[in-house]
């Protein structure tokens, strides 16, 4: 029988700016709002970024997650997965800090470094709420994504030794996941773990259905059955792509840090609401969706009782 289906959900990024959809979750009462019923929704992982609450800009700031992050734990029995991605002004000592202080059960980790260009949104807005928003994408042009060798190595010892954190890795191209290999080889990583398809994002791998398919097999034959997979398709591919990976036996994240909308033309308002359209894609499917226990014993993770929040 199929295993059932973690669903993980992104609830607010650093991609998307609060120009974009009024309905980006920005304070830390939103982001808690916004996670706590997604995790009603069926999420058993939710991945997290911070936000200034005055103008919504990406925030490595510990204390504004500890804002969001004891009122999560408290409500629901989600795992946390916190962001080691951060956004693209922070250094990579930033992008790990609140994980550091927080210890989550996950964190997310890049397997690469790369372009990573937001700036064609600029040809389709012309008004800002916030004067950096303008500035934050088009300096995406001009932008590297650092995830070096050395990067790696430190969020591995810091986050996964210091803190018995587990990860989820995050491929945007096939080249990553030789470089997973190369940790797991290494002895640095060691199964289960979770890996996540990122399909979409410009300067990674395009949203095909062809590429999807590609990186499975690839995945396939660098690490057997030591690993589980989810799919991350940007934009408009959220959910084909999270169709497509439950026909292939896969997981999914879906929220509004991957894509602002419920469908053509039409703006989600909650992330709660994409939990629930790929539950019922999954459910018609005659899958079922995995506890938060569930995703726990599958991805070796530490327990809620252990985290630093």
């Amino acid at each position: 029988m199929a295993k059932p289906v973690i669903i993980t959900c992104a609830v607010t990024g650093s991609v998307h700016t609060p120009s974009m959809s009024p309905y980006l979750p920005v304070t830390p009462s939103e982001i808690a709002e916004h996670a706590i019923e997604a995790a009603e929704a069926g999420a058993s992982i939710l991945h997290l970024h911070a936000r200034d609450p005055k103008d919504g800009r990406p925030s490595p700031d510990p204390a504004v997650f500890g804002q969001f992050l004891p009122r999560i734990k408290q409500s629901c029995d989600a795992v946390v997965n916190i962001t080691t991605g951060g956004g693209s002004t922070m250094t990579v000592e930033e992008r790990m800090e609140a994980a550091l202080v927080h210890s989550p059960e996950m964190c997310s980790l890049n397997m690469g470094t790369m372009n990573f260009g937001l700036f064609p949104v600029l040809d389709r807005m012309s008004e800002f709420k916030h004067d950096w928003e303008a500035p934050f994408l088009e300096a995406t042009r001009d932008f590297i994504f650092k995830n070096t060798f050395r990067d790696i190595e430190t969020a591995l010892d810091r986050l996964g030794e210091g803190h018995g954190v587990r990860f989820e890795f995050e491929c945007y191209d096939v080249g990553h996941l030789y470089t997973l290999k190369h940790f797991i080889d290494r002895a640095l990583v060691k199964p289960p773990f979770l890996i996540q398809f990122v399909l979409g994002v410009l300067g990674g791998i395009g949203a095909d259905t062809e590429n999807l398919v590609f990186m499975k097999k690839t995945a396939d034959k660098l690490f057997g059955t030591d690993y589980e997979f989810s799919v991350l398709g940007a934009g408009r591919m959220q959910m084909p792509l999270a169709a497509v990976a439950l026909s292939m036996g896969g997981n999914v994240r879906v929220g509004l840090e991957d894509s602002l909308s419920i469908g053509p033309g039409k703006l989600a308002e909650r992330n709660a609401d994409q939990v629930r359209q790929i539950r019922q894609i999954a459910e018609g499917m005659s899958l079922d969706i995995a506890t938060p226990a569930q995703a726990r014993d599958r991805l070796a993770l530490k327990g809620g009782d252990a985290v630093g929040f």
